[in-house]
C-alpha cells in the first residue's frame, strides 16, 4: 500500500493537508484530502462562512493559434464565439452519437483559450482533442505546471480582498482576470462548484507555497476551513451540478442530462450535433432528476430506482444533505415519470424507500 501511495502525484500542498490531519485518498492519480474535520462540518463552513479547496488535480489545456476558435466550435457544444474577452463558458464535448466526452470550462483569455477539464479525464480528453485537432490550432497540456486553489463561501470575497489591490466588485460571475494575489501574479476567476460566491486561483507551481501560506494567514480572521473532496461532492450535489463518471458519461447525452442550455445547435455543425439535434427533436426517453427521500436512509450511486414493480433506473449520485438534513439523490428515470411531484422508490439494501421528484436545485439559498 505504501508503494501505491508513493506512486501517486502530490500537489504543492500535500504536506499541508497531512499536517492539518486530513484523511488522504487516491483520486485521479493524486494523493488528495477527502476530509479534515469532517464532511458535514466542512460542508456547512462553505455554506455559512468560507472554505479553501485544493483542486490541483484538475486538468488545464492551453489552446492558441488563428484557428483556435474554429477548432473549439467543432469540438464543444456551446457557442465559443459568444465569449467576451476574459469571459468563461461552461460547455461539454460530445462523441458523434451525442454521448459526453467530458464537461469543461472554456476561458477566453484574449490571446489564447484555457480549457479546464475533469481530473480523471485529462489523458482521454487530451487525446480526443489531439485526434480532432485542425491546422492553425495549437494544443498544450499545462496540467502539471499549474496548481489550483478555490476559495468558496459567503465570506470568500472579504477574505480574498485582503490579499489583492484589484477591486473584486469588478469581477463578474464567469469572468477571469490576471492580477496579483499576495504579491504574485495569478489567473483569478469567479465560477465555483458549490453554488456559493467563490473564486479560483490558477497558480504556477513554484508560487504555490507562498499563496497557500498567505491565504491561510488571511483566513484566520474569518475562521476559514480547509475543505476536502467529500464536502465538495455534497456541495455540488445539493446544487444539481453534474459529476462526470456519476451523472454524465459516454452513455448519456446533454439533453437527457438537463444540459440542453449549453448546447447551441444554431452555431453550426460540431461533433455530435446531428445526433443531439435528433434527440432534441424526438425528445429523450429518460431524464436526470432530483429526488428527495421521504424517510431517513442513505441513497448511493448504483441503487435501483423503481416505479411500482418495474425497475426504471439507477441512482447516479446520492447523500444525506448536510444543509437540509434529508436524503437526496439524482438519477435517470423515464421521461413520463420525470415531472416534479411524481414519486418513485429507491431500493436500499432490499428495502424500498419512497422518493419525491423535485425541481432543482435541492438547496435554494445559495448566492
Amino acid at each position: 500500500m505504501s508503494s501505491d501511495i508513493e506512486n501517486l502525484k502530490r500537489t504543492p500542498y500535500t504536506d499541508y493537508h497531512i499536517a492539518a490531519g486530513a484523511k488522504m485518498v487516491p483520486f485521479a492519480g493524486y494523493n488528495m484530502p477527502v476530509q479534515y474535520s469532517g464532511i458535514i462540518e466542512e460542508h456547512k463552513a462553505v455554506r455559512n462562512n468560507v472554505g479553501l479547496f485544493d483542486l490541483t488535480h484538475m486538468g488545464e489545456f492551453e489552446l492558441s493559434g488563428p484557428k483556435a476558435l474554429e477548432f473549439l466550435q467543432k469540438v464543444t457544444t456551446n457557442d465559443v464565439a459568444a465569449l467576451e474577452p476574459n469571459q468563461i463558458q461552461y460547455s461539454c464535448m460530445t462523441y458523434p452519437d451525442g454521448g459526453i466526452v467530458d464537461d469543461l470550462l472554456v476561458y477566453n483569455l484574449v490571446d489564447h483559450y484555457l480549457l479546464v477539464v475533469n481530473a480523471a479525464n485529462i489523458e482521454e480528453d487530451y487525446k480526443w482533442l489531439e485526434d480532432n485537432l485542425i491546422g492553425g490550432a495549437s494544443l498544450t497540456n499545462r496540467s502539471d505546471e499549474i496548481s489550483l486553489l478555490a476559495i468558496q463561501g459567503p465570506n470568500s470575497k472579504k477574505l480574498l480582498q485582503e490579499l489583492t489591490d484589484f477591486n473584486l466588485d469588478n469581477l463578474e460571475y464567469y469572468y477571469a482576470v490576471e492580477t496579483e494575489i499576495a504579491g504574485k501574479k495569478v489567473l483569478l476567476s469567479r465560477t465555483g462548484y458549490t453554488g456559493e460566491l467563490g473564486y479560483e486561483l490558477y497558480i504556477p507551481n513554484e508560487m504555490g507555497d507562498h499563496l497557500w501560506k498567505a491565504i491561510n494567514e488571511a483566513g484566520k480572521k474569518y475562521n476559514m476551513a480547509l475543505i476536502g473532496l467529500g464536502a465538495r461532492d455534497s456541495l455540488r450535489l445539493e446544487m444539481k451540478m453534474a459529476l462526470y463518471g456519476n451523472d454524465i458519461d459516454q452513455t448519456t447525452n446533454p439533453i437527457e442530462a438537463g444540459l440542453g442550455w449549453i448546447v447551441k445547435l444554431a452555431k453550426g455543425e460540431f461533433i455530435g450535433s446531428d445526433a443531439i439535434a435528433k434527440i432534441k427533436e424526438e425528445k429523450p426517453g429518460r431524464k436526470l432528476v432530483c429526488m428527495v427521500l421521504q424517510q431517513k436512509a442513505f441513497p448511493r450511486q448504483g441503487y435501483d430506482i423503481y416505479s411500482g414493480d418495474e425497475k426504471v433506473g439507477n441512482v447516479t449520485s446520492g447523500t444525506v444533505s448536510p444543509s437540509l438534513g434529508v436524503p437526496i439523490a439524482m438519477g435517470y428515470v423515464p421521461r413520463k415519470l420525470s415531472k416534479s411531484g411524481n414519486t418513485v422508490e429507491i431500493d436500499i439494501r432490499g428495502k424500498r424507500f419512497a422518493a419525491d421528484i423535485v425541481k432543482p436545485p435541492f438547496y435554494k439559498k445559495a448566492e
